[in-house]
């Protein structure tokens, strides 16, 4: 099963949606707040889009077809119960406001190097 993921995480990278390039080009290199995200990243069952492992922190972003997704919510639990706090966006927040997600994304690293 981890080799499974470790191929698909890696298949993943090298296609990212164009909301994923778009908040990558903001997080990698430490550029937020200091704080070193990965790109898809296994977390027990589940590829997290981005993960702060220092902070044990998640970034999902969800296009359509996950709107109202039972399955969506079940991942959460499961990431959640491996530590960590999974922040969720629209795709369609990502190009329209930037910004906005940015903010949110910097005030859970706030709260997450609190409660450390």
């Amino acid at each position: 099963m981890e080799k499974r993921l470790t191929s698909l995480a890696r298949k993943l990278r090298n296609q990212p949606t164009d909301a994923e390039h778009r908040v990558w080009q903001h997080l990698r290199a430490s550029q937020l707040e200091g704080v070193k995200f990965t790109r898809q990243y296994p977390i027990g069952d589940f590829i997290a889009d981005f993960a702060c492992r220092s902070l044990r922190l998640a970034i999902e972003l969800d296009g359509g077809q996950h709107a109202d997704s039972p399955t969506d919510a079940n991942r959460t639990r499961i990431i959640e119960a491996h530590g960590y706090r999974v922040i969720r966006f629209w795709n369609n927040e990502v190009p329209g406001n930037i910004d906005g997600v940015l903010t949110v994304i910097a005030e859970e690293i706030a709260i997450a190097r609190n409660e450390r």
